[in-house]
């Protein structure tokens, strides 16, 4: 899906700096805005990847302006068309995220008037201006970060402007539609109900506060206020009588009340941890991700699809979980950024699909476990299955689309590894531990044990690559796995007596192949098949996002991932800027090299946040924040480093990012010097860190109280649950 394309403006403000103490470094993230200058063309057909976004993480809201109409485009995370397995045979549709309508807001003699748009990344506030050449109206905008609620306030400045409000949806012959008016508040449902095996349905109502009727004019510095109620099906059992309900209790004071509710949800948010450093680019775009995903990620059975934002009824690739990085990626950031309640969603959906991926392990490569399509979406769906396109062909096995890959089940476990290893929280373990097992219980079954080594055959290393041997992307998912379930199975102290086998496997499974080009040693990307791929990063996803190569790795190995990276050199890669500046900082590349290109990726984009010329959704939002966090504060294998990965010169402070070992981490440098060391133990687990004095003791104060005196290289001490440590050189 290609972007619309039109000009606009992104300004990036001054950074305005921080609200700093000893403690806590909080950001004034009102200091950064997205500017839009349009017109911003409102066109539905697939999917918007530049307009303005606001959400609370269940209702998602985004804005267009076309002719006379400037309108508000409404989706929610759990109004997807749903086809079970049981349907997957019909070939004239398939599953896929569906929008719930538009708000359209008609204004006269604004016929492709001047759009301006201004929005605050601190609660995402969205103010619109429409211009002609002699009236002017603002609407300014927000979904309720606590409640299922959407206000626009309109506003005319000089001139009375005269308005007609609308609820409208696309026509869908699959799609019953319904609309209506009770009271002063007109209303419209949409529903999946033929030929589907899960009913879903949305409703949605809307009222003019103080107005009886939707066509009528507002006087120069008058407002008129709509208020918006948004439910589903899966949340409401009957949603058009809750809609109606919630609207009508909407009064003059509501928004108001509503919108100091919204701010405090936001301050609380940006509390969570921070990040500062001396780079406004960088850091603009590290807040613009959190931002992102806190708008589109809360509801823990629905995690956004593919686009986060929806605002047709054919996204492209469906909009649905892609399971070969897409899925995963816009969630790498968050558990480092102790955004856990952000990160819940990425589960349920790989989770619900297990019977059906037990299916596929039995019936395509006659295993235990599970083996996942390349896309499914939640509850259990399968989107590509019987995919038109690709029916018949080598790259479909039993109905399934799989592009000859066996990886995609291991991928998932990427970003609930990173979850379990950042908190240990045991219930979270219990949850995933058995799509975990069954993880492990397909690749123990479909490795060949051969001359002392596991080996995996028969595994696309890209799609459709081939019948490729010891693909790199699956042998790094594999080491990720089975070191995962050793750690969850002894902390939960579940199948111990299975820990001997998956040790075996860890220990001698295939090494990393390599090769030589241009001169020098580099990965490649199959031992045999494929050996490199022009324009796909999968030659590094070993490293991360499989944190298969961490920097306690051989030193041979690290200058091998050097190589490669220095090769490859695809930091704006469409399918791997998610996870290449994160390979390269993990493995110790040039870190003055990395930042660099870092800004590039930051300028590259919408004024949303969105990659320009990417199609691929929501998947690059956080790409920023990931990269920096890891620059600041490491933990791969479970070795805390601080400001390992920043240009000499830079001076930069964080505040409770989260590490592995459950640790929440506190530090600054200044003019080379590190300060202000604290460290949080949520688990009381041993804590290692490289030492951020070299050469010198550090005094460790448990509590306020003064402890040990530790030096080395690294050190390591024990630690207590809750326990709060602060480091001091001596």
């Amino acid at each position: 899906m290609k972007p619309t394309p039109f000009t606009f403006l992104l300004i990036l403000n001054a950074f305005a700096g921080f609200a700093q103490t000893r403690n806590s470094a909080v950001p004034v993230v009102a200091a950064y805005h997205n500017t839009w200058v349009g017109p911003l063309v409102s066109t539905p057909s697939h999917n918007k990847v530049d307009a303005p976004l606001m959400g609370n993480g269940d209702v998602t809201m985004c804005v267009g302006y076309k002719g006379d109409v400037l309108s508000y485009y409404l989706s929610k995370n759990d109004f997807w068309q749903l086809i079970s397995p049981k349907t997957l045979s019909r070939k004239d549709n398939v599953s896929g995220p569906r929008t719930a309508g538009a708000v359209n807001i008609q204004m006269e003699g604004f016929d492709n008037a001047r759009f301006t748009a201004d929005q605050r990344l601190i609660d995402g506030v969205l103010t619109s201006i429409l211009t002609s050449s002699d009236q002017k109206v603002e609407a300014k905008s927000w979904v309720s970060a606590t409640d299922n609620l959407i206000f626009i306030e309109i506003k005319a400045v000089g001139k009375a402007a005269k308005v007609t409000i609308g609820l409208t949806a696309p026509e869908n012959r699959q799609a019953k539609l319904t609309k209506g008016t009770e009271g002063n508040a007109f209303w419209l449902t949409r529903a999946f109900a033929d030929s589907v095996d899960i009913v879903t349905e949305v409703a949605v109502a809307l009222r003019t506060i103080g107005r009886s009727v939707n066509t009528f004019t507002i006087a120069p510095g008058e407002k008129a206020v709509l208020a918006i109620a948004v439910e589903s099906k899966f949340k409401q059992q009957e949603p058009l009588e809750y809609v109606l309900g919630q609207i009508k209790k909407v009064d003059k004071s509501t928004p108001e009340k509503q919108l100091a509710k919204h701010k405090a949800w936001w301050q609380a948010y940006w509390e969570k941890a921070s990040v500062i450093i001396e780079d406004t680019v960088l850091m603009k775009a590290y807040y613009q991700g959190l931002y992102t995903m806190a708008a589109c990620s809360r509801d823990p059975k629905f995690p956004p699809g593919l686009f986060g934002w929806v605002t047709g009824d054919d996204p492209q690739w469906a909009g649905d979980y892609h399971l070969n990085y897409n899925h995963q990626a816009p969630f790498y950031s968050l558990y480092t950024s102790n955004r856990l309640e952000q990160g819940i969603p990425h589960d349920a959906p790989l989770i619900d699909f297990i019977p059906r991926g037990e299916w596929y392990a039995k019936n395509v490569t006659n295993t235990r476990g599970i083996l996942y399509p390349v896309g499914i979406g939640p509850l259990g769906i399968e989107v590509t299955r019987n995919h038109p396109r690709y029916h018949n062909t080598i790259n479909e096995q039993q109905g399934g689309l799989f592009f000859g890959q066996r990886s995609n089940a291991a991928y998932g476990l990427l970003n609930m590894a990173q979850y379990w290893r950042c908190s240990y929280d045991e219930a979270y373990g219990k949850r995933i531990y058995p799509y975990a097992l069954a993880v492990a219980d397909f690749w123990e079954d479909y490795l060949k044990y051969e001359d002392g080594r596991y080996v995996i055959y028969d595994d696309a290393v890209h799609e459709g690559s081939g019948a490729d041997k010891n693909s790199i992307l699956s042998l790094g998912l594999v080491r990720n796995a089975f070191s995962l379930i050793l750690d969850l199975s002894a902390t939960l102290k579940i199948d111990q007596n299975r820990q001997a086998k998956w040790k075996d496997i860890l220990d001698k499974l295939s090494a990393f192949p390599v090769q030589e080009r241009n001169g020098k040693k580099v990965f490649r990307y199959t031992e045999k098949g494929v050996d490199w791929w022009p324009d796909n990063g999968l030659g590094i996803q070993h490293i991360y996002p499989a944190n298969a190569i961490t920097p306690d790795s051989d030193p041979a190995l690290l200058e091998l991932a050097r190589n490669t990276i220095d090769d490859m050199k695809r930091f704006q890669d469409h399918n791997t800027g998610s996870s290449f500046s994160m390979a390269a900082i993990r493995v110790g590349y040039d870190p003055s090299v990395v930042f660099n290109e870092l800004r590039k990726y930051a300028l590259h984009t919408y004024p949303n946040g969105f990659q320009l010329d990417n199609p691929h959704g929501i998947e690059n939002s956080c790409t920023i924040t990931n990269a920096l966090n890891e620059m600041l504060c490491m933990s791969a294998g479970n070795v805390i480093r601080l400001f390992a990965g920043l240009p000499a010169g830079k001076d930069a402070q964080f505040n409770n990012l989260r590490t592995w070992g459950a640790f929440l981490v506190s530090a600054r440098l200044t003019k080379g010097n590190v300060s202000d060391v604290r460290i949080k133990s949520e688990k009381g687990k041993v804590c290692t860190i490289v030492n951020p004095w070299p050469d010198k003791s550090v005094r460790v104060t448990r509590n306020g109280k003064s402890g040990e005196l530790v030096s080395g290289h690294r050190f390591n001490f024990n630690t207590t649950v809750g326990e709060l440590i602060e480091l001091q050189w001596q």
